[in-house]
């Protein structure tokens, strides 16, 4: 089969020369900011047009910074252009100083469809800011790789906001990054000067392997487009005790933990028979995070059939399964002492760690308001 072509935002930026021309840029971008011919946003809008100002997200500018690490301000080697940090412990949104550098600020990331992903809220609290100081903002539309036309999860809750989740997403939301840009304008009924470069080529039902773009990890943990596939139903257990595989080769695609019956596990969820994918008993040392330097017990998933995976679906049964196999060893944790159970940021709810629900009953409950937000949001579409 030959992958369709799809020609990016980046690629049409000249489209909206009018705006650009002569005004200084404020860029957000990382290294998926790519054309066809692997030329990053960086050097393109610096050759082209007054490239003023970076801002990094989390993991860096350049990609070079593990999860969850602070980002610091510095200047670009490349281009000599000040980097300022929007994932740092001193702050996640645009200063006075931040604003005061461009007159147009432009977004350009590889979106990975799923609401925990940071990059989302960076963008929003830029448009926050930018809507604040009466500046457009311009994005480079790419496109979901899990597709548009599939929506799914939990739907967050009033109450479980946190930078891993808002703005009443799905855990699967099937939107490109303007068509989000359009989203959030609307639900914080924000007055921005909002503008779009579209997606040529590209249609709702494709997934990012179904195109001739490439895959350039969004992120050090997501190094494979399956990482990827996975990442919807295998992040959550980054609210647990179990590795979810960073650390290894195949981070999100395995998970486990030194005193799990991986023999057990995989017979248990084999016998669900899940569409789409299936559970091999597995073991993995991580070289750092969770576990790091032990062997960890546990399945990797292996998907059959793209179009019947239902990843969260199988990442949330996987939980219950291990929680039910091992009471005693399995446990919800806190990424900060005090701070709500990260499983609940995950998932928008605390549903599912109280025991009120069970992984389908949480997904049934769900599913009427993940299928109205999807009716919804068609008014956002672009494709």
């Amino acid at each position: 089969m030959v992958n369709r072509h799809v020609t990016s935002g980046l690629e049409r930026i000249d489209t909206k020369a009018s705006l650009l021309a002569g005004r200084r840029i404020g860029l957000m971008t990382n290294p998926t900011g790519i054309d066809h011919q692997f030329n990053s946003a960086i050097a393109l809008i610096h050759a082209r047009y007054r490239l003023s100002a970076l801002f990094a997200c989390e993991h860096g500018i350049r990609g070079d910074i593990q999860a969850g690490e602070d980002v610091a301000a510095h200047r670009d080697p490349e281009t000599g252009i000040m980097v300022y940090s929007t994932y740092s412990s001193e702050g996640r949104t645009l200063t006075e100083e931040m604003l005061d550098s461009f007159d147009v600020f432009v977004y350009d990331i590889q979106d990975v469809g799923a609401r925990f992903y940071t990059y989302l809220y960076s963008l929003a609290n830029a448009m926050i800011a930018c809507a604040r100081a009466g500046k457009p903002v311009l994005v480079l539309d790419r496109v979901n790789p899990l597709g548009g036309a599939k929506v799914s999860g939990t739907i967050l809750q009033q109450g479980f906001e946190s930078f891993v989740g808002s703005y009443a997403l799905p855990s699967r939301y099937g939107l490109t990054v303007a068509e989000y840009a359009r989203h959030v304008k609307e639900f914080l009924n924000l007055d921005l000067e909002l503008h779009w470069v579209e997606l040529q080529g590209w249609q709702r039902g494709m997934l990012l392997d179904d195109t001739d773009l490439p895959w350039i990890p969004p992120s050090p943990n997501l190094p494979h487009f399956s990482s990827a596939m996975c990442f919807i139903g295998t992040c959550i257990f980054e609210g647990t005790n179990l590795s979810e595989g960073r650390g290894t080769p195949l981070p999100f695609e395995q998970i486990g933990a030194p005193w799990v019956d991986a023999g057990r596990l995989e017979k248990e969820m084999n016998s669900l028979a899940l569409p789409g994918v299936h559970f091999r008993r597995n073991c993995f040392v991580p070289n750092f995070s969770k576990y790091q330097g032990e062997q960890c017990f546990g399945v990797q998933l292996h998907i059959t059939d793209k179009a019947l995976f239902d990843a969260f679906e199988a990442g949330l049964l996987l939980i219950e399964t291990i929680r039910n196999m091992h009471e005693d060893r399995f446990a919800f944790i806190s990424w900060t002492p005090g701070a709500m159970p990260a499983i609940d940021r995950l998932l928008g709810t605390d549903s599912f760690r109280t025991g009120m629900m069970t992984a389908r009953e949480l997904i049934k409950v769900h599913a009427p308001h993940v299928k109205e937000f999807q009716e919804a949001s068609g008014s956002h579409y672009l494709y």
